[in-house]
């Protein structure tokens, strides 16, 4: 007997939370002193969030499977935003949906009056980039706050810094979603779009999301020339996504490090004139590593720098005034 596939949702309008009452009441704040339900709420797509790419009638994976039919949908259409936005409203991962959502319900004291984005968080900048940044996944009061990879958290902040140093970023800071930050010839984007309880995806769930990432690197191939990985999970995340993209990695895969530099055949299609995809390695930006020394902004900008001349922009930064390109 053929088992019953049940079609993707639509986004969801505003509604209640799955799973926030079962948080330890410890954790939850005093009535007094908790939000007005308005913000407690994820922001439902469509309605006027800065730079939300869904709209209400964008469709929703709520499984693995769907994640996958949506993603290569969306992918041969050749649309980019369309991509985007499905990644933004997906609720494949029960642990991660629940988790993202009660962030953004119970907040920190320090943000209690904001509105949490309380979604997955999409990739960003520009459409057809030299250079791809990929990160592990949103964090809890950063991403998931604010509705875009590495905005509003210590790791943003440094990394910004040095991304605007060297010419990939218009302005040295990321606070919010619409703040007027721009990527130069760039593009972020997450091995995981949801903020993981510990920054600690699960092996299935790494997989169930996965498909975002070949659907969008699918889409950008054609231009990028490096790809820079934050951290060791998105070195291991590279790999499956050049594969999807017909790349065939070396056997044995190499090792991350801090400089690692992997240089790439591509397929037809990708990788631009250049005829290779470079992938560099670099310590993520966590305050863990900002803070003991483990990786500095010198680091940083020595990788982006080295990214930003394999890409092909040249020695000098470019001018972060200009117009997007």
């Amino acid at each position: 007997m053929t088992a019953h596939r049940s079609a993707p949702q639509r986004a969801p309008a505003d509604r209640g939370l799955p799973g926030a009452s079962r948080l330890p009441e410890a954790s939850r704040p005093p009535e007094a002193s908790r939000p007005p339900e308005a913000l407690r709420l994820p922001v439902p797509p469509g309605s006027g969030w800065p730079e939300d790419p869904a709209t209400p009638a964008t469709p929703v994976a709520t499984s693995a499977a769907q994640v996958r039919a949506l993603a290569a949908e969306a992918a041969a259409a050749g649309r980019l935003a369309e991509v985007a936005a499905r990644q933004s409203v997906c609720r494949a991962c029960p642990r991660l949906v629940e988790w993202r959502e009660q962030v953004a319900a119970v907040k920190r004291p320090s943000t209690r009056a904001e509105r949490y984005w309380g979604r997955p968080v999409p990739g960003w900048g520009d459409e057809q980039p030299r250079v791809l940044i990929l990160g592990l996944a949103p964090a809890a009061h950063g991403g998931n706050r604010t509705g875009r990879i590495f905005t509003g958290d210590r790791s943003g902040d440094v990394l910004f810094a040095s991304l605007h140093r060297c010419g990939l970023a218009a302005l040295p800071t990321s606070t919010a979603a619409g703040d007027g930050q721009r990527l130069i010839g760039a593009r972020m984007a997450a091995a995981v779009r949801c903020a993981p309880p510990v920054n600690k995806p699960s092996v299935t769930e790494r997989d169930a999301c996965a498909p975002w990432l070949a659907a969008e690197f699918a889409l950008v191939a054609p231009s990028v020339g490096v790809i820079v990985c934050l951290g060791g999970f998105a070195w291991q995340a590279a790999w499956p996504m050049l594969s999807a993209a017909g790349f065939t990695p070396p056997r044995p895969r190499p090792k991350f490090g801090h400089g690692a530099e992997v240089r790439l055949a591509a397929p037809a299609g990708a990788a631009g004139a250049s005829g290779q995809v470079i992938l560099l390695g670099c310590y993520h930006p966590s305050q863990q590593n900002t803070f003991t020394g483990r990786v500095t902004p010198a680091m940083l900008d020595e990788v982006f720098g080295r990214a930003r001349r394999a890409a092909g922009f040249g020695e000098t930064a470019p001018d972060t005034t200009a117009a997007p390109q």
